[in-house]
């Protein structure tokens, strides 16, 4: 960084951007609520609906792209104040719409909400040094909350006021907070360094791209917060499915795994700060594969040829069961969550946009992608658990790449006679991605393509 902010300059930042990550997530979710009223109003059938709640999340995932890389070249302080002002916007125009096509363009701008996610990470991790980056960026992910916040929230102003007014509430909200961030927020520490480079091409900022190691963060994300999205929406209608709760009962369950998966995101990168990003990740791979192999064994009644007779024996998972299953897999999956995010600042410090937009981007591809094959795999296979068992596929081809790319880069550690550290590239310079052409043209080693 380029000056040293204190400590009540970065409080600022962080809170600033946390509070406002929150309300974007709450505005991204809204359709959530709103959507049942609309559905009842327009006569929509549940595929309709379905469309209609997860057009957000396909665009609030793209967006993730080109937003990040407007962060790293004008500053989050604008970027993320004006994409709440337009999200806003689009918020309150979509009281407008009459047919369910005018909804499914309002959805779109809907969507920009999520966005905002990748803005906040590069705001504020130019705020904070290497070593409180996990913190702080956890802080900032807890705004994931914001979901709970409108299913708390929403269907008091549902009832009372009509879907319309919801929406133009949260437009409202939303349009002050992207007011109040431009006047208090505080351009970043980054800012000058910035102004004094050259505009780059866009495919310098995307350069980057070009190494294995930033798809790899993506896949991670795809099933920390992809996964983690799209279990959220599917459990109350696998509750229902399988264990024959009621909606109010299957929705309180879910809660029990979405509430607690976003707060823990603090935990995770306070965790990833003490003892390193890369051990965190073991741990939620690991907890992960074994959580969502569990939970993919569907009920299975079993016959043993025994000497005296058959045995007979059921293997099912009880409700209290599958309930500390799916907590525990939504705690680790939320330090996770904090743990990807950890190493790309220390990875790509002058890129953090650029590369935590396509890391987030595919991530929340996840949360679009997802939902529509558990149902199709319901369909294919008219088995429930499906759905685990397609999350623990992708969970143990990201254990196995991640073990596989750390011992690759161990390896070349080894043959330099370098003392190993957390994260291998910390302790071998030319690993990172040179920070300029000079640092490119001047290391020895080429980077392994892991």
């Amino acid at each position: 960084m380029s000056t040293t902010p204190t400590q009540s300059q970065q409080y600022r930042a962080l809170g600033l951007s946390t509070f406002s990550f929150t309300l974007c997530f709450a505005v991204w979710t809204i359709f959530s609520i709103i959507g049942i009223r609309i559905a009842e109003d327009l006569s929509l059938s549940d595929t309709q609906l379905g469309l209609l709640m997860a057009t957000p999340i396909l665009t609030g995932s793209i967006s993730r792209l080109f937003l990040g890389i407007w962060t790293d070249r004008y500053g989050g302080r604008w970027v993320f104040g004006i994409l709440m002002l337009t999200t806003a916007t689009c918020v309150y125009l979509l009281t407008f719409a009459t047919t369910y096509s005018m909804l499914l363009v309002g959805a779109l701008g809907v969507g920009l909400a999520g966005g905002s996610f990748i803005v906040g990470v590069a705001y504020t991790a130019a705020w904070f040094e290497p070593k409180r980056q996990g913190t702080a960026l956890g802080i900032f992910g807890a705004g994931n909350v914001g979901s709970a916040v409108t299913n708390f929230g929403a269907p008091f102003l549902l009832v009372a006021f009509g879907w319309e007014q919801t929406a133009q509430i949260y437009a409202t909200v939303l349009a002050v907070m992207g007011v109040v961030f431009i006047l208090l927020a505080k351009e970043d520490p980054l800012a000058s360094e910035r102004g004094g480079e050259r505009a780059k091409s866009f495919m310098e900022q995307m350069e980057p791209l070009r190494e294995l190691r930033v798809w790899r963060f993506a896949l991670y994300y795809f099933f920390v917060f992809g996964a983690f999205v799209a279990l959220a929406l599917w459990l109350p209608h696998f509750l229902i499915g399988v264990y024959g709760l009621d909606i109010k009962t299957a929705g309180m369950i879910a809660a029990l795994y979405t509430i607690p998966a976003s707060l823990f995101r603090v935990l995770g990168g306070w965790l990833s700060d003490r003892f390193g990003a890369r051990r965190i990740m073991y741990w939620t791979f690991g907890a992960s594969v074994l959580c969502t192999f569990l939970l993919s064994y569907p009920p299975t009644d079993y016959i043993i040829h025994g000497i005296e007779g058959d045995i007979r024996f059921t293997l099912d998972m009880s409700l209290p069961m599958f309930v500390v299953l799916i907590f525990t897999l939504g705690f680790f999956m939320s330090l996770g969550k904090a743990a990807v995010y950890k190493h790309i600042p220390v990875y790509y410090p002058l890129h953090v946009g650029a590369v935590g937009g396509v890391v987030g981007m595919i991530g929340g591809l996840g949360g679009f992608i997802l939902p529509l094959t558990f149902g199709a795999l319901n369909d294919l296979t008219g088995i429930w658990q499906s759905c685990f068992m397609l999350m623990f596929v992708i969970v143990a081809c990201a254990l196995i790449w991640m073990h596989y790319a750390i011992r690759a880069a161990e390896r070349v550690e080894w043959a330099a006679n370098e003392e190993r550290t957390d994260l291998p590239e910390l302790s071998s310079p030319h690993l990172f991605f040179p920070l300029n052409r000079q640092d490119h043209k001047d290391s020895m080693i080429s980077p392994p393509k892991t």
